[in-house]
């Protein structure tokens, strides 16, 4: 049983958090898929980490997928495991990654969900009947004005919001900071969020946006309270708050086409993550195609 060697799984958590200085989440993320590897061993009869092989990691990818895991899940459980057997390697315990060349099943990739603009509007325009309501409206001004991940808007303290310069300073994936531009709309309901925000802040609180207790909000509470707003919307999908972020990066693109700059906005290191965004309907691109290419046009030539 792998129980005696659990114990790298802390040493590999401990890394990516104080040398890699991953959030939260993701360490959350990479001990889930990782215990999951562990359970396959145990069922396996896999003792030591240094007895995984490649057939063996196939098989834990075949399992998951008869299980219905999605193929973008297991490739994320693949990552998760070859970055630990990296780690392996490094602390001598292992020769070679034996996830090294396991690829997960392709699967369709899918297109982010967006709010077209009149669900937007009916949304942001939504009046508040208490000061919660106020709270939710502002994060959604800011995360639809900004484009902003869900763990960008709880993790912002007050000091990364410059209202007068209409911009915010975010720390996104990696750790890394981006400065990115607040709406006019954005800044104002921020600003009348701060007054209700000062009189029901915990002592010493740093966090822009607060619970009931007056304590910073977590992930979790904001997808509860989005949840709730769909249905009091009377939306059919959920509204997630990625769809907020979703929805700004797909409605600059279809007004501007400058892939460069929602990709800086979004904080992608990757133009090509950027690029699933382009999803113009079928119909406006062949307009915009005839009246546009030099060669595409209906002939204007009468016929003989």
């Amino acid at each position: 049983m792998l129980q005696r060697e659990v114990s790298q799984l802390d040493k590999f958590e401990s890394h990516l958090r104080d040398e890699r200085r991953l959030s939260p989440h993701t360490l959350s993320n990479y001990r889930r898929d990782l215990e999951s590897v562990v359970r396959f061993c145990n069922e396996q009869g896999i003792a030591r980490w240094s007895e995984l092989h490649p057939q063996q990691v196939r098989s834990f990818a075949a399992q998951i997928h008869r299980q219905g895991l999605g193929g973008r899940s297991i490739q994320r459980k693949l990552s998760a495991l070859r970055s630990f057997c990296r780690h392996l390697i490094r602390q001598g315990i292992l020769s070679s990654n034996p996830a090294q060349d396991i690829r997960a099943p392709k699967t369709p990739h899918k297109l982010p969900h967006s709010l077209d603009i009149d669900r937007i509007q009916g949304l942001l325009d939504t009046a508040a009947d208490d000061w919660l309501a106020q709270r939710d409206l502002a994060m959604m001004e800011l995360l639809y004005s900004s484009g902003l991940r869900l763990a960008e808007l709880v993790g912002l303290d007050l000091q990364d919001i410059d209202l007068p310069q209409c911009e915010a300073r975010v720390l996104g994936k990696g750790r890394k900071t981006r400065v990115v531009p607040v709406g006019r709309k954005a800044s104002e309901v921020l600003q009348n969020w701060l007054k209700i925000r000062a009189v029901h802040c915990a002592e010493g609180e740093s966090a822009l946006f607060i619970n009931r207790t007056g304590t910073r909000l977590s992930p979790r509470s904001v997808q509860q309270r989005f949840r709730r707003w769909a249905l009091k919307q009377g939306f059919d999908i959920r509204l997630h708050p990625h769809a907020l972020r979703h929805s700004c990066a797909t409605h600059l693109l279809e007004s501007s086409g400058d892939l460069r700059a929602v990709q800086e906005l979004l904080g992608h290191a990757n133009l090509n993550t950027t690029q699933v965004y382009t999803h113009l309907d079928f119909q406006r691109l062949a307009q915009v195609y005839d009246k546009a290419h030099p060669r595409a046009g209906k002939s204007k030539k009468s016929e003989s």
